[in-house]
């Protein structure tokens, strides 16, 4: 039977999910460094008492973004055509699609989560968590070439893996969607031909 939330926990959820809808609104609109506790909370509606009721520091808040863009930005839905891709070349297909996609979408607020990684041990723990979820779905990829024979022969799994991590990597999506100006769909089209050039024998 699943568990009744009462009105107060209904309150404490309500008040962090706009803690964090205000903090990523933040580093979206003004960059990083605008999240600061104070102006979170001004944002969001509270006093600057009630966000350390739920956040014990700015790192803190930013690990709990992790979980949140997952949330809002459906994750697991991102993920899927990866997943259930039928073969490789489908699956570096949907790996093209979701960094331009799911990973352009979240990559202000993650790159503000991933300079908090430098002083903030939580936040180290949760930014590994990411990666590796991002790594798992590049290792799909990788694997079902290789069962198919199709995986070229300077790659072993693990190095392939790694490759194919690095090549949709924030820096990667930000220097082509933001700094060169490229479209999604160039990005996505784009990132599938070199894929399939470099990993298919």
């Amino acid at each position: 039977m699943a568990a009744i939330e009462t009105p107060q926990n209904a309150r404490s959820r309500h008040t962090s999910q706009a803690l964090l809808k205000a903090a990523r609104e933040l580093i979206e609109q003004q960059g990083p460094a605008a999240a600061t506790m104070s102006a979170v909370a001004e944002r969001a509606g509270v006093s600057r008492r009630a966000i350390y009721l739920h956040f014990s520091s700015r790192s803190d808040l930013l690990a709990a973004l992790v979980g949140y863009l997952n949330e809002v930005e459906d994750h697991d839905a991102a993920f899927r055509p990866l997943w259930e891709a039928a073969d490789g070349i489908a699956a570096l297909d949907a790996r093209a699609q979701m960094a331009a996609d799911f990973l352009a979408r979240i990559m202000p607020t993650a790159r503000a989560i991933q300079q908090a990684t430098r002083h903030d041990p939580d936040a180290v723990q949760h930014w590994e968590l990411a990666t590796a979820s991002r790594y798992s779905g590049c290792r799909r990829a990788i694997e079902l070439l290789a069962d198919e024979g199709r995986l070229a022969p300077q790659w072993t799994i693990e190095t392939g893996a790694d490759m194919l991590l690095a090549l949709s990597s924030f820096d990667v999506i930000d220097l082509l969607l933001n700094k060169r100006q490229w479209t999604r769909r160039q990005l996505a089209d784009h990132l599938s031909a070199v894929y399939r050039r470099v990993f298919v024998a």
